[in-house]
């Protein structure tokens, strides 16, 4: 979730513009990634904080606080630690292309803290799905092209949005998964507030829509290549279809790692179109 968009925006830029600062790029793929570290750090501590495991039976991957593995103060040590890293990042970054770089940061890292943090956690609410959307896929995507090239593409637009709703779909089948959990624990999520049905048709809608998108971006960069995504939905449609007819349970987990793994794949394959259609004229 943290590679791919940085991937497509720098790929995307450089397809668009032909330069690409190899160092800056690896700031912003510094910074991504680390605002994900500190998402799932916070997420770990405050679900353990909040009673999370004492609570019904989780179906979900073990959490370093809840075994012991770590107290929730060297956690919450480790947040702030990799926070003061990931800042020192984007003052780099802020002092390449300007003050709008500390805008996206510092609003990438209260999402980060808000996930499982404060009185009304994202986490607790039916808007971790959007968020998701809006930080692992436009603002990533979109913020990449732009840190990198100092202006943003349409493909890019296109592709923010299709990034986005590969990283929203992971969280889904996620929050699928723990339903009865966090129904039990007081949590609204979209699945707990909307119910399973809704829930079904969220995973299959953000599943495949990425897909009606990719010959968009085909026509509007005028390259053919960037149609080689299409070559993962058959894929996308096992993984839909295995979803649907998944008894709840660990099972879940393995749907899980294959959205992972069909994000990063779409990633790939798209980046690797792009390049192929700059270096092919």
């Amino acid at each position: 979730m943290a590679i791919s968009p940085v991937l497509v925006g720098a790929t995307l830029g450089f397809e668009r513009t032909g330069r690409v600062d190899t160092v800056v790029a690896l700031l912003v793929f510094g910074a991504a990634l680390l605002m994900h570290v500190i998402t799932n750090l916070q997420n770990d501590v405050g679900y353990t904080v909040r009673g999370g495991e004492t609570r019904g039976s989780r179906s979900g991957l073990l959490r370093a606080t809840a075994n012991g593995w770590l107290s929730v103060r060297q956690v919450r040590l480790g947040i702030v630690v990799v926070s003061v890293v990931a800042v020192g990042f984007g003052l780099g970054l802020v002092a390449y292309r300007g003050w709008p770089v500390l805008l996206i940061g510092s609003l990438s890292l209260l999402a980060a803290l808000a996930y499982m943090c404060g009185p009304l956690p994202i986490a607790y609410t039916p808007l971790g799905e959007l968020t998701v959307f809006l930080f692992f896929g436009l603002v990533a995507v979109l913020g990449t092209d732009w840190v990198l090239t100092g202006s943003i593409g349409a493909v890019s637009v296109l592709a923010a949005v299709a990034i986005g709703g590969r990283a929203a779909a992971a969280l889904a089948v996620n929050n699928h998964r723990d339903i009865s959990h966090d129904r039990s624990m007081g949590r609204q999520t979209f699945d707990v507030r909307y119910g399973e049905r809704a829930s079904h048709q969220l995973v299959s809608m953000l599943l495949l829509f990425p897909f009606l998108l990719v010959p968009m971006m085909a026509v509007i960069a005028n390259a053919i290549a960037l149609l080689v995504p299409l070559l993962l939905l058959p894929a996308a449609w096992a993984l839909r279809q295995d979803f649907m007819a998944s008894a709840p349970g660990r099972v879940y987990n393995l749907i899980l790692f294959r959205t992972f793994r069909l994000n990063l794949w779409f990633a790939a394959l798209l980046s690797a179109a792009a390049l192929l259609g700059r270096f092919l004229g």
